[in-house]
This record gives structure tokens, sequence and C-alpha cells, in this order.
């Protein structure tokens, strides 16, 4: 099956309220036009310069996902046209994310990235630091980030008990943080948890927002 092919299935398999982000990291602008002509716009990429670059050439109207790890140095190259900016793991990174929004008149969404999973090689915030950063005087005064909701990547492993666990844990976060810190923000709205193997069961524990890249660009060409 080809590209529209495989993205079809998907998006006919997932309900309405979910966002699918279609990973297109490593792959060429052909594939990335091939779904964009089936009707697709959201598309992810996890590296500054490949994301900048590709922006450039391609189609206007995509809305485009910063999803990897993102260093503050490099903000500046995606703060004029970025969609979203997915793995905000500290309030200094937050803060250079205000400063660019500020320089480019333009207000930012991100996703605030919680550590759910076990393993040492995995970004994010912890629910004391995510306290932290909410609750102080830096936070409140950026009002050129909008925080649109919460991601997470559970454990790289075969046990679908785990996975379902951490997706719970990560819902319960977005839940709390809905409840107190956004409760008068009616856009913060966004649980994004779910890859190419798991994101049948992080729909299920209430993700919205899913990002798959193999099972639609087929194997990645690294």
């Amino acid at each position: 099956m080809g590209i529209a092919e495989n993205l079809k299935t998907i998006v006919d398999n997932i309900p309405d309220h979910v966002t699918l982000v279609a990973v297109s990291k490593t792959m060429p602008d052909e594939a990335i036009l091939e779904a964009y002509e089936a009707g697709h716009r959201d598309f992810g990429e996890n590296k500054v310069q490949d994301l900048a670059a590709k922006q450039e050439r391609l189609p206007g109207d995509i809305r485009w996902h910063m999803i990897g790890h993102l260093q503050s140095n490099k903000v500046k190259y995606l703060a004029p046209f970025v969609h979203m900016l997915h793995g905000v793991d500290s309030l200094k990174l937050l803060g250079t994310i205000h400063k660019e929004a500020v320089k480019n008149n333009r207000v930012i969404d991100c996703l605030l990235q919680v550590r759910i999973a076990t393993e040492e090689s995995k970004f994010g915030l912890t629910e004391s630091q995510l306290k932290e950063m909410l609750s102080s005087e830096a936070f409140r005064g950026m009002d050129m980030v909008r925080i649109r909701g919460v991601m997470g990547m559970a454990t790289f492993t075969e046990n679908s008990k785990q996975i379902r666990e951490e997706f719970r844990l990560l819902k319960r976060i977005f839940e709390g943080m809905k409840a107190t810190a956004f409760e008068k923000q009616e856009d913060f709205d966004l649980l994004s948890c779910g890859m190419s193997g798991d994101y049948d069961l992080a729909i299920e524990e209430g993700s919205n927002m899913v990002r798959i890249g193999s099972l639609i660009f087929g194997p990645r060409n690294y």
C-alpha cells in the first residue's frame, strides 16, 4: 500500500476528535507531498534544521509540529512559523520561546512534556517540577506562549499493561492541571500520547493527539 492508502486506513481507524500528526522525519519531500495531496496537513519533525528547510520548500498551509527535543538556541529558527512545539520540558526553554514569540509578534502554541516513562533517556518534567513551574512568577508573565496541553512518551516495552498505566498517569496529570492552573483556559485541551506501536492504547486512555510515522510512511531512512 502507498502513503495515501496507509493514511486513509489510520484516519478511518481513529475517532474524529483525535488529531493525527504524521511524523515525516527523515522522509523526502515527495513522501510528504503524497500525504499532503491526500488531504493531510499536520506533520511532525524532530530536527530543527530539517523542519526549517522543509517549511521553505513545501506548501505554506502545512501545520508543522516540532516533536523532538528542542534546544533553546534553536527556537529562533522555528518561531516565525511553527504550528506547535511539543517537547517543552523546562522553564528556561519556555522563556526563550516567549522571547522569540514577542519578537515575531505571534503567540506560539506549546505542549509541556511530562516524563511518564521509566527510561533514563526520556526527557520531561516530573509532577513536582510542573507544579513549581506553573506557580512561578516567570511563567505567569509569559503571555505570548499558549500552553495547549501535555505530551508524554511511554516506555519502549512490549508490556501493554505498563504502557497503559503510563498513559493513565499522563491523563491524571493533565486533568489535575486542567482543574487548577488552567481552569480558566478553555483551549488547554490537548493530551498527546501514542505513536505507531501504541496509539490505539493511548486513544483508549484519553489521548486526543497521536504521532504516527512508520505506519504511514514505511520504515525510516536513517
